[in-house]
């Protein structure tokens, strides 16, 4: 990932220096469990606890054999005498590399635990703010009824918190080493040491193992990132629609001195949603990958290998970066209820006539009769500019039903809004909270 989309903590745990620093941690986990099972003498196992890598060397090495660990282990043995013998006992390249790389998902797995329950903290607190702010609902952009910018909000919540959940559960899946040989049949390496040595790295252990850990595990965590990818370009394209002109209900928080455009100073762009929408097409692309990955030759081939350098510091990286960015828009967005309330306004009435046909029914009329009568009127508001609510209040069949009072009462806007507490209540954003935001 490009140095702009990469947070530091992130970017540590991919750099090289993460990646060789987690191999030289596998192999010193491996010899003290041999040291356990009696093979490593103690005092052997003391000299190998200050084994170190010699990174130009590795450089140097890999240039010549052209095998990546290979040139790892020889830039340690200048670090050792006689006890580095024990290096690498009864392992194989994957051993080290697919373990580390358990280790390095797993941490990445917990930035990205934290990234997610920011947002969601964000999310919640947005949401009770505007609990009761009147907004259009759209279906197929188009005016529908009304609900509440709280909602939306709450629902984007849920939806990361079903995110965070997969996530996890990915990590788990993913956060596994193995020490099982060159096929996983332990021919040359014991359970035992496998599982102490997963132990210290605070890993669990492959059950069964072939010569790499198997990539059904990464395929899940790369794709329960690219869902949780997905549902942010679904909040940042909602923020990008309400953010257009015509309708302007939120906005990007500009800052003093920006800058939206070279050729229009008017300009302000949803150009940090409009990044994350991208960046999500980027994280989808890495999980196909990751599927196909699935699929090895026999106990191994190294088809993967190539990709998985490239699609899973790369999905790590640019999540990481979504999700601090749209957690930054969300808590500084500019939301102007005073629009929403105009753009419910706009259609002059129209969202009311479900509530109508539903209350003609009500008071004894055929639903169908009731839904032509009110698409009736609404075609006319829509066409003729009327006032659909004036259309109703002057049609006979209504005004034989319903008194004035009672009219007046079916064009509340507070009918829609009144189960927004108890929705609250059911996701556990209830008054209490409310109050201690207010």
């Amino acid at each position: 990932m490009i140095p702009r989309y990469s947070r530091p903590e992130m970017a540590a745990v991919w750099s090289d220096a993460g990646m060789y620093d987690r191999w030289l941690a596998v192999e010193v986990a491996v010899c003290e469990a041999w040291t356990n099972e009696g093979t490593i003498p103690p005092e052997d196992m003391e000299k190998i606890r200050g084994a170190r890598y010699d990174f130009a060397l590795m450089e140097a090495e890999l240039a010549r054999t052209k095998h990546d660990v290979n040139s790892f282990l020889l830039s340690i043995a200048p670090s050792l005498g006689a006890e580095g013998r024990w290096i690498h006992l009864g392992l194989t390249s994957n051993d080290v590399k697919d373990t580390a790389l358990g280790m390095q998902l797993r941490d990445a797995g917990a930035i990205l635990l934290a990234d997610a329950d920011r947002l969601i903290e964000v999310l919640g607190e947005r949401a009770v703010e505007f609990k009761h702010t009147l907004q259009m609902g759209r279906t197929h952009g188009v005016h529908a009824e009304p609900i509440t910018f709280g909602l939306k909000l709450a629902l984007w919540r849920e939806e990361m918190l079903r995110n965070r959940e997969r996530l996890a559960d990915a990590q788990a899946q993913v956060a596994v080493g193995k020490a099982s040989g060159a096929v996983g049949s332990h021919a040359t390496i014991p359970p035992q040491v496998e599982e102490d040595a997963c132990a210290a790295l605070g890993l669990a252990v492959a059950p069964l193992s072939n010569q790499v850990v198997q990539r059904d595990r990464h395929a899940q965590f790369v794709t329960a990132l690219a869902i949780a990818a997905a549902s942010l370009e679904k909040f940042a394209t909602e923020i990008r629609g309400l953010q257009r002109t015509e309708v302007r209900e939120v906005e990007e928080f500009f800052g003093e001195g920006q800058m939206g455009s070279s050729a229009m100073p008017h300009k302000r762009n949803p150009e940090l949603s409009e990044r994350v929408c991208g960046l999500a097409r980027l994280i989808r692309g890495h999980a196909v990958t990751a599927l196909e990955n699935v699929a090895l030759w026999h106990e191994r081939d190294i088809s993967h290998s190539s990709a998985e350098r490239v699609i899973l510091p790369d999905a790590c990286l640019a999540l990481d970066y979504a999700l601090d960015l749209f957690t930054g828009v969300m808590a500084e967005l500019r939301v102007f209820p005073e629009r929403m309330l105009v753009n419910v306004e706009s259609t002059r009435g129209l969202v009311f006539t479900q509530r109508v046909m539903l209350a003609l029914v009500e008071r004894g009329m055929g639903r169908q009769e009731a839904y032509r009568l009110q698409q009736a009127h609404a075609h006319a508001a829509w066409d003729e500019g009327a006032d659909f609510r004036e259309l109703t209040r002057a049609d006979p069949q209504v005004r034989e039903r319903f008194t004035p009072e009672e009219l007046d009462a079916l064009f509340d806007y507070a009918y829609y809004t009144r189960h927004v507490d108890a929705l609250f209540a059911r996701v556990g954003l209830g008054e209490r909270r409310a109050a201690a935001t207010r």
